[in-house]
């Protein structure tokens, strides 16, 4: 009887098993890639990888992208079309949302252009770079890992209120935030050039918060891929 019981209740366990392996399994990593300006879909040469060892990977060739996520690693896909700047992006299954699905769009700016870092917004005054930050920096930083011909430079800006002069410094402080930041991830400071504008080249005028909080920023320039 003992044998009899514990033979159930091992079948019992084998449904919950392979359910829960099912569910790592078919984990399905998603996205399009798009002009940042039209939003029109770019046909681009799309490669991903699993973060660090690169031990499963793949291509397309396409605007879109749909590949399996197996465990727990991070992927970095990188998608490349001509006339257009390099982008990479990083998925993790942590991210993974309602169907089993984690959605990463890629949006591609053209050649010359400078991209902006979105998520690199920083307080008045300040040249601190917050948690929330990183993974889009992480992002950079594995871009240029992945290929080491690329060469950027940071474009530092402030909003206009306060001391011209000091506003010039404050920019300097935060592109210089910005590449000590790549550089403790492995990126070679040689790659990096950085150039202050202060409050010189704003977005658009500043009658709000949210107005001069778009001018504090920080954007890339890739100089060379």
């Amino acid at each position: 009887m003992k044998c009899l019981c514990l033979m159930s209740a091992a079948m019992l366990l084998i449904p919950a098993v392979c359910a829960a392996q099912e569910d790592i399994e078919s984990m399905v990593a998603q996205g399009k890639v798009t002009d940042a300006k039209t939003n029109k879909g770019v046909k681009a040469s799309i490669h991903y990888s699993s973060i660090p060892t690169g031990s499963i990977n793949g291509k397309f060739n396409d605007s879109t992208y749909s590949f399996e996520i197996f465990g727990t690693a991070r992927y970095q896909i990188t998608a490349e079309a001509k006339g257009y700047n390099p982008r990479t992006v990083i998925v993790d299954p942590e991210d993974i949302s309602e169907g089993h699905r984690i959605q990463r769009d890629i949006r591609l700016t053209p050649a010359g252009e400078t991209i902006r870092l979105n998520h690199l917004i920083f307080p008045q005054g300040k040249s601190v770079i917050a948690e929330s930050s990183y993974d889009e920096l992480d992002e950079i930083a594995q871009m240029m890992m992945e290929n080491e011909r690329i060469m950027i430079q940071l474009e530092g800006h402030t909003d206009s209120q306060g001391n011209a002069k000091g506003n010039m410094k404050l920019s300097q402080k935060r592109v210089e935030a910005v590449k000590n930041y790549l550089v403790s991830k492995g990126v070679s400071k040689n790659r990096i050039k950085t150039k202050a504008f202060g409050g010189t080249q704003p977005l658009g005028n500043e009658m709000t918060d949210e107005d001069r909080a778009r001018n504090r920023r920080v954007e890339m320039r890739i100089l060379k891929d």
